[in-house]
């Protein structure tokens, strides 16, 4: 077996030039018949702001993210969430085909359709839970995996009407993914609570390497303290401080996986200037230290023992 291989921590992000922007969706075919395999060189990590399904259609096709690496084989989806730092490398000697589509979903939903929105909202439910039912559920996965080659052939074909086809089958796909999520969607809030609270969200956003306050929002938003708070529960599922540290660590990460900062000058990045405190509420979300968790990230943990069953 030949194999070569570059690590890297860099990360790409790429913009996505959509092929119909009314549709707001690029899908099309990546394939090899080389009988090369492996890391490629060099081996770079890519996110965008749309999300992403992966089918393999031919072959296997290897993926790392952030919290595994996976063989997909034909007839396998995946999908990874908005933003989300992802790498793949061929497998195997054998040819691999793979269809790629990148979508906005939050474009497909209409007035009759907005209030199953924050179903698929990264914010309170990250879309790579839906892995889990592709790969516990054989009939749900080949219905995911027709709907998507549907998707790929009508965006070729470009006949007459191809527009309503794929927003249907792209409908279809939600609904596949929602009625059959074991998950208690319904418990949590409708998007317009998440819409009224969009201004607090993107405060943070801004500001997480300084100090938030409570206060702070709740000027911004005209509200209470004790109305906020609860309001906050209930909408994100969540208190507001443990959001706030949640989209700290989720920073801390990215720094990690893509500098070459110290792990001070990283928690002091993301606002949090004890540095107990910076390791105990990462270990909370990842169940590792931060330097565990760099060393795994930037290292083939994992990979190799993929590699060698292809041999």
């Amino acid at each position: 077996m030949e194999l070569t291989h570059s690590l890297s921590s860099e990360i790409v992000n790429e913009e996505v030039i959509y092929q119909n922007p009314l549709l707001f969706l690029k899908i099309w075919e990546l394939g090899s018949d080389s009988a090369h395999f492996g890391f490629p060189t060099p081996w770079l990590w890519h996110s965008h702001k749309q999300v992403e399904f992966l089918v393999v259609t031919e072959g296997l096709l290897a993926i790392q993210t952030k919290h595994e690496h996976t063989v997909l084989s034909a007839g396998d989806v995946i999908v990874l969430g908005s933003s989300q730092p992802h790498r793949t490398y061929k497998y195997s000697a054998g040819a691999l085909r793979q269809i790629v589509f990148q979508i906005d979903l939050k474009q497909h939903f209409d007035l009759s359709t907005m209030p199953y929105l924050h179903c698929f909202s990264e914010l309170t439910h990250p879309l790579e839970q839906f892995n889990e039912l592709f790969r516990s559920n054989p009939a749900v996965k080949q219905a995911a995996y027709e709907l998507i080659l549907q998707i790929f052939e009508e965006s070729q074909s470009r006949k007459i009407g191809y527009e309503l086809a794929i927003s249907a089958a792209i409908k279809n796909l939600l609904l596949l993914m929602l009625r059959n999520d074991s998950r208690d969607l319904s418990a949590h809030a409708e998007e317009s609570g998440i819409a009224r609270l969009r201004p607090a969200l993107d405060y943070i956003d801004k500001h997480l390497g300084e100090r938030i306050t409570v206060e702070d929002v709740c000027s911004l938003l005209n509200l209470s303290y004790h109305y906020f708070i609860k309001y906050f529960k209930k909408v994100m599922g969540i208190s507001f401080v443990d959001y706030v540290n949640y989209k700290r660590i989720k920073k801390a990460e990215r720094l990690l996986l893509t500098g070459d900062l110290s792990m001070m000058e990283v928690s002091f990045e993301v606002g949090i200037l004890n540095m107990a405190q910076f390791y105990k509420l990462f270990k909370r979300h990842n169940q590792c230290s931060p330097k565990e968790f760099k060393q795994r990230m930037r290292s083939q943990t994992g990979v190799a023992p993929l590699l060698a069953q292809a041999d």
